[in-house]
């Protein structure tokens, strides 16, 4: 079956690797592993650019290493969303008896992602370039794109679910099948340490 896989990258960054040793994952190997039986037609890694903070200098550049080494799989494109930061009061959790119940914080949110992702599944379903769409995420925002792709064009619509044991049950009431993405998959799914393109060598971030 000819299939479209869509990555939602921060959550699967958030869900599966942050904290682990799987962070260098190769997504055609996960694809392979996770859907052994489907043709993987495209692949489609949203994400957005990060900024350094002063804590970790390094974030960039190993974001940067990253999509470089994801781009090295022939049928896989990147789509960006972007940062948003603003300024926001926010009520104190645990406020004192006396003093202030809010505190001003920097909040930042990425925007975007969801929405381009859910825009290119439809898309790429009304003009027949899936015949199943499997999408690596766990917002139950993106009930509407599956739910309107299984209904108003008849096509499979999976969900892998980089949030295990955190279940969304509405993800799963509306898509054909739910399944989670384990450590045991995400071990045996990391490119080689090192890497090559058309620009040179690609290494592994040696911390990360």
């Amino acid at each position: 079956m000819r299939t479209n896989v869509y990555v939602d990258g921060f959550n699967l960054y958030y869900g599966a690797v942050k904290d682990t040793p799987y962070k260098w994952l190769d997504l055609a190997q996960l694809c392979r592993l996770l859907l052994p039986g489907n043709q993987i037609n495209r692949i489609r890694y949203f994400t957005a650019l990060v900024k350094s903070r002063p804590k970790d200098p390094g974030q960039q550049q190993r974001q940067q290493t990253y999509l470089r080494a994801l781009q090295t799989i022939p049928n896989l494109s990147i789509h960006y969303g972007h940062f948003l930061s603003s300024r926001v009061r926010m009520p104190i959790a645990n406020p004192p008896t006396k003093g202030p119940r809010t505190v001003e914080v920097v909040k930042t949110e990425e925007k975007g992602s969801d929405v381009n992702l859910a825009s290119l599944m439809l898309v790429d379903g009304f003009r027949g370039d899936y015949e199943a769409a499997v999408m690596i995420s766990n917002d139950s925002d993106l009930q509407l794109p599956i739910q309107i792709v299984r209904s108003d064009l008849a096509l499979e619509v999976g969900v892998l679910n980089p949030e295990p044991p955190k279940r969304s049950w509405v993800l799963s009431k509306a898509c054909g099948f739910y399944k989670p993405i384990r450590a045991g998959v995400l071990e045996a799914s990391q490119f080689p340490s090192i890497l090559r393109d058309a620009g040179g060598t690609i290494t592994k971030p040696k911390t990360w």
